[in-house]
This record gives C-alpha cells, structure tokens and sequence, in this order.
C-alpha cells in the first residue's frame, strides 16, 4: 500500500525494529500497542499497527517485528529497505549489544543502502545495574557523530513503560519532519536548498517588497500556515528573541530575511521541526525541498508525437526576467547575474547535463538573451514540470496554466502541410568522426576545434534560428523574419540501435540529419545505413520524420563516385541532395536555416524505402478497391431504391 497520497502527504508511515536477540524488541512493539507490559510474546510479531489517532499528527504507524537469525536474513533486508524509518535497539543490562550497533548494525544499514533515519533505543532500561550509571549522551556523541543517519536516542523499559510510546512517536517524526533536508548537523547551520525554500515564502510573504516583514505581514504569514493570529504581545516578544541573539534581524521596517532564516534555525535546534515543515508544506514543497507535482499543473500529451512549449505569456515574462538581472545592461547575464535568477529555486537548473554548456554564450561566458530563452527552451522540452517548477520558484506570477502548451499531433502536421510549433527537435545522426560536435559547437558559436573528442552519451544545444533568406530548394520555402528556435540532439553511432528498439523514438523528432565526411568512403556507407534504419524505423512506428544528409568536410577530396552515389540514394529515397558543409564550418548558418525549413514541412524530404513505397501503393489499392466496391454498393442501393418506387407507383 503507498504511504503517500496524490498530493504526495503521508498517509501512513512503516517502522522496521531491527537488533541483536534478546535485546527487547517484540516485548516493545507489544508495550507500545497493548500499553501493558505482556506476559508472553512470540519470537517475531506479525505487523502491528497504531492508529491514526495514536499521535498528534493524525499519520497511522505501521510497525513490522524482524529476526536476527541467519535464517532470516532474506527478510530482514527487505523489510529494511521498504523502511520509512528503522529502530535499532540494544539491551540496557548487556553491554555488548550496544557496542554492536556501531561495529555492525549501522555499517550493516550502510552496506545495504538503507537511507531511511535511524532511532537508536535502549530497551530494559529497569534491568540496568545500577552500580553502573551510564550517560547516554556521552556514550552516543562519538557514534551519532560518524554515523549521521542517526536522528534521536532513547532508553525505555516495557516492564515499567517507561518513555515506550515515546519510541515511536520520534520515528514517526523523523519521517514526517527529517531534519537532514533542512539543517546541517555537522555545520549547525540551515541547508543551501532550505535557505532557498526560506527566501522564497519570505518574499511571496512581503507583499511590499521593502525586505521586511511587517507586523501586518508578520500575521497574515501565522494566519496562512498555522490558523491562528499572532498577538501583539507575541510579535513583540518574536523580534525581541531576534534582535537579542542576531544583528540585523529587525530592522525598522520589521522582520529582516535573516532575522526570518534565524527563527527557523532555532525552531530546528530546539527540536520544533514540525514548525518549519508546516510552514515548507504550506508554500508547497516535498521531503526534498522541492515543489510538489500536485500544484504543478503541467498539461497533458494525448499521443506522444505533441510536445510541450512555452506560452508567449511565459516568454515575456523571461524577457522580463532577464532585463531586470542584467544590471549593466550590455545584452548578456554574467554568472553572477545569473545565480541570482534561481537563488530561491533548489538550485541552479543549468549547472548540470543535460542543460550545462548547452546554449549560446559570449566570449567572456556570459548568458545571451538568445541563450536564455533556449534553455528554457530544452528544458520545456525535455522536462516540463521541472520547467514550470523552475518558472514559479523565480516568481512567475501568471496562472500556472497559462504558461506551457501542448502542440498539435505531429501526424495532424503532415496533413495540413504545416506547423504551429516554434521549437523543433533535431536528430543529429553520423558515423564516428563524422563531424557532429562540430556541427553542434558550431550552432552556439564555439570555436572549430581539431582536436577529436568522442561523444558517449547524448549531447542537447539549442539556440534561436532566424531565417534570413529564401531556400534555393522549391521544396523549402523560408518566411523572411521568421525565428524558431532549434535544439539538436547528438545521437552517439553506439547508442543508435538502443534508441531505435523504442518503437516511439522518432514521436517527438521534428526532423533528422545525417552527417557523414564526404572525403571518406566508408563514412558515407555508414551514414547512409544509419539513415535507411531510422527510415525503416519510421515508416513501421506510423511517426516518419524529414531528413536530411550533410556532407561535412566539403573542402577535402571526395572520395570517388561521392556526388554519383549520394545523387542517386536520395534521388531513390525522395529526399533533397546532401548540403555540403566544409571542414571548420565557418558559413554555417544556413544550414541550420535548411534544418528548420524541413521541420516546418512536415509533409517533404521523408524518406521512402522500397519496402514503404510497396506498403503505400498496397494501401492506395485497398482504398481504390474499397472506394469501388462502395461506389458499386451505392449504386446498387440506389437502382433497388428507384426500381421499388417504380413497382409501388405501377401497382397503384
């Protein structure tokens, strides 16, 4: 059963008691239960539940009995592993058991990956010799120190119940209110992506934006996220506690960011997680600091060849964004601009594959307008509730609704003979040393590079096309202003049969490309499979893409027979006759204005193999043989119709 809900709030939480024999686990969950101390338990409990109302936070706990025997071994790694939360426990009057914990039990968690916290208990607590006081605090500092999984300690006593209802009630809230996402135990201080979660609700909150809160705001905060107002006399007691124990915490205006980050450290320290979390959970965040899929009302593909893109609503907002980040106004974000964007989203979005070095910069790395908006371009692409995430936590304002689309059916595109989309996928095909890093450097302004560096995984760019001249092909006509934006996607040749065995590959492809060294024989013969593949490929998956070859390298010496040979495949396949491109690619914009042309439609260059030509002249047969076997069924009907009317009309 899940222990989330669709908003993703828990709705029960999964206790796993692990630990030497003997050491009082079954007689715990016994005592826990039943609050009394039983006079026989078995060996291993079957799954005992608490009810919801058994705590204050109203979540059902259910908690599973396991054994150490060797026997058992099986099991108990998989109940851990399905653990919201793992009690270790050890027996007060043996020693030994609690010098286990750290020599096995917690490298054994560890070993086996367990991310669930940890609750350490001392059972048996009234069988302790007392001739040998023991400080708990002391004993578990070294250990809670290497092993930072541990969130609490406790001892207990089922025979006296002593502090047993308490056991569960920590391992509950170290599930519903973890304290590793927020703070830093070994630093003592607020995590980097809390403080961005922080910062955010802080500036939602002040609705003047005068870097404080009010008292006003102050209340309206307590009223939203606790139900309850705010007295004067506690505000004032509130920033009295701030200005005390941190500078700069009020300020004349109210309540400063810091002195805001403050409080929710102290919470954290004296143990008042739950406040913090009521407050991360109100503004809509998860465990992991992140906005919940449940207020991210992303719109939904209905066939896999729509995809997602930016409303122009969206647009102006970045726009906006970027205008108001670029302080010096020369047209570009340097990196601290750019950070600034995104300090109250969980991070930077574009520091990491696939989005990191992906779009057009200046010399000096900055972030064009250009290269802006093609980020978020890819990344509405290849991730939209990560997009639309990314979009509220910067503070977009709009109705989340209104800030993606989804595109019309590739398939309905063809038809018509045209497209509404305004961001094209390309497939970046080619054997190895074929030229396509070059191509791609090349469309966001990087340097020609002779050294070869073999690309493993798929590389995205993306960048703005604008297309500024009329295509010397009648099949391309081009719309002189017109700007697209283009993101190529690099298809290493080792990963080309993983991509094809998925029968949908091609569904979000715009349009393909095939690149191969026009001085090099067997370049050519490669690339020339590969493109044969992806239209074998196309034509039994119903989602055919426009392609188009590229002989790279155009200023070496062809090899023999390499304008014949390439004339005739796509002559054969109706396609358009390779672009050629020299070796630096220095005049290579109209290439990629070629590439948009043939997104734009959908109808042309879709190669055609024999076996797709015979498969399209059967179906037009079928249809011509249906089209008159309706027509003679038509007619039939018809003359059996009129000749009724002609017997009716006699008789009478």
């Amino acid at each position: 059963m899940p222990s989330r809900s669709a908003a993703g709030v828990r709705t029960g939480v999964r206790v796993v008691v692990s630990g030497d024999r003997g050491t009082g686990k079954s007689s715990l969950i016994s005592a826990a239960a039943s609050d009394a101390f039983p006079e026989y338990v078995p060996a291993v409990l079957p799954p005992t539940r608490l009810p919801s109302d058994f705590y204050p936070d109203g979540v059902p706990v259910t908690i599973v009995d396991t054994s150490s025997s060797m026997e058992s071994r099986v099991k108990l790694i998989d109940e851990l592993k399905r653990a919201d939360a793992v009690v270790l426990t050890y027996a007060c009057d043996q020693p030994m058991t609690l010098s286990r914990l750290s020599s096995f039990w917690l490298p054994e968690l560890r070993k086996l990956e367990i991310k669930a916290p940890v609750i350490v208990v001392g059972c048996k607590l009234d069988l302790r010799d007392e001739r040998q006081p023991m400080n708990l605090e002391q004993v578990m500092a070294p250990i809670m120190q290497q092993f930072r999984e541990i969130e609490t300690c406790i001892e207990c006593s089922s025979a006296t119940l002593i502090q047993v209802p308490d056991v569960f009630y920590y391992a509950q809230k170290a599930v519903l209110h973890p304290t590793a996402p927020l703070f830093d135990q070994e630093k003592q201080t607020l995590k980097p992506r809390c403080i961005r979660a922080l910062k955010r609700i802080f500036m939602l909150c002040d609705h003047d934006m005068d870097g404080a809160l009010s008292d006003a705001e102050l209340n309206e905060f307590q009223v939203k996220c606790f139900n309850a107002p705010l007295q004067p006399a506690e505000i004032v007691g509130v920033k009295r506690v701030v200005q005390e124990r941190i500078r700069g915490g009020v300020s004349d205006l109210g309540l400063t960011l810091e002195g805001f980050l403050f409080l929710h450290a102290l919470f954290i320290e004296k143990g008042r997680l739950e406040t913090t979390w009521a407050v991360l959970r109100k503004f809509g965040y998860n465990d992991e600091l992140k906005l919940r899929d449940d207020i991210l009302p992303v719109p939904t593909k209905h066939a896999p060849d729509q995809t997602v893109e930016l409303t122009n609503e969206a647009i102006d907002f970045l726009r906006g964004i970027f205008r108001l980040y670029d302080s010096d106004n020369d047209g570009s974000l340097q990196p601290s601009e750019f950070d600034d964007i995104f300090v109250t989203a969980p991070e930077s979005p574009w520091t990491v594959d696939p989005y990191v070095d992906a779009a057009e910069r200046t010399p000096q790395g900055n972030l064009t307008i250009n290269g802006f908006l093609s980020e978020w371009a890819l990344m509405t692409t290849l991730d939209p509730s990560y997009c639309l995430a990314n979009l509220i936590c910067i503070g977009y304002g709009g109705d989340p609704t209104s800030a993606l689309r989804v595109t019309r059916r590739r398939s309905v595109d063809r038809k018509k003979k045209q497209t509404e989309k305004n961001v094209f996928h390309c497939f970046v095909f080619g054997p190895k040393k074929s030229g396509k890093s070059a191509l791609l450097n090349s469309f966001i302004g990087r340097p020609f590079s002779s050294n070869y560096t073999p690309t493993n995984d798929v590389r995205h760019v993306a960048n703005a096309v604008e297309q500024i001249g009329v295509s010397d092909s009648h099949r391309c006509p081009i719309v002189l202003g017109s700007q697209k934006t283009l993101i190529l996607q690099e298809i290493p040749e080792d990963g080309v049969k993983k991509l094809l065995s998925n029968r949908e590959c091609l569904a979000a492809c715009d349009v393909a490309v095939f690149l191969y060294d026009s001085s090099d024989e067997y370049s050519w013969k490669r690339s020339r499979e590969l493109l044969l593949d992806v239209a074998r490929r196309g034509e039994e998956s119903g989602y055919g893409v426009p392609c188009l070859l590229i002989a790279a390298k155009d200023d070496l010496d062809p090899f023999p027979m390499s304008l014949q040979n390439s004339a005739r495949v796509t002559q054969l396949l109706g396609m358009e006759a390779p672009i050629p491109v020299g070796v630096k690619l220095r005049d290579s914009k109209s290439v990629f204005s070629r590439i948009v042309c043939a997104a734009e439609h959908p109808h042309l260059s879709i190669p055609e193999t024999e076996k797709g030509k015979k498969r399209k002249r059967y179906r037009r047969l079928v249809n011509s043989s249906l089209m008159f076997v309706s027509v003679g069924a038509a007619v039939a009907v018809v003359g059996l119709a009129a000749y009724r009317a002609y017997a009716a009309r006699k008789n009478t």
